[in-house]
């Protein structure tokens, strides 16, 4: 059974940074990739990044693209997501996920996922 245990959300002002960190279980690394998507209130799901555990190949959305990074320890089963220059729009529920397929923010395939973190930019 996949564990996602997501950790490091909080407030933060436009223009500064944050670290998710989530803590993946073993069988996580079956996955084609693992990542993050969030959730805004009244909005859709969407990708924000993702890395496989194969070759550390990483996926971003356009909208945190050159804002934010993600990255894994050597065992694969901590995985980062550093936001830098973080705005208004990125506040939302941020989620831990394997993934079966990256497409971009819309059309992802997440399938297992934790309870999230909340990221919240604000002033």
């Amino acid at each position: 059974q996949v564990q996602l245990v997501e950790s490091g959300g909080g407030l933060v002002q436009p223009g500064g940074s944050l670290r998710l960190t989530c803590a993946a279980s073993e069988s996580a690394l079956k996955y084609y990739c693992i990542g993050w998507f969030r959730q805004a209130p009244g909005k859709e799901r969407e990708g924000v990044s993702c890395v496989k555990p194969s070759d550390g190949r990483q996926y971003y959305s356009d909208s945190v693209k050159g804002r934010f990074t993600i990255s894994r320890d050597n065992a694969g089963k901590t995985i980062y997501l550093q936001m830098n220059s973080l705005k208004p729009e990125d506040t939302a529920l941020y989620h831990c996920a394997t993934f079966t397929y990256w497409g971009g923010s819309r059309w992802s395939n997440f399938v297992t996922w934790g309870q999230g973190t909340q990221v919240n930019v604000s002033s």
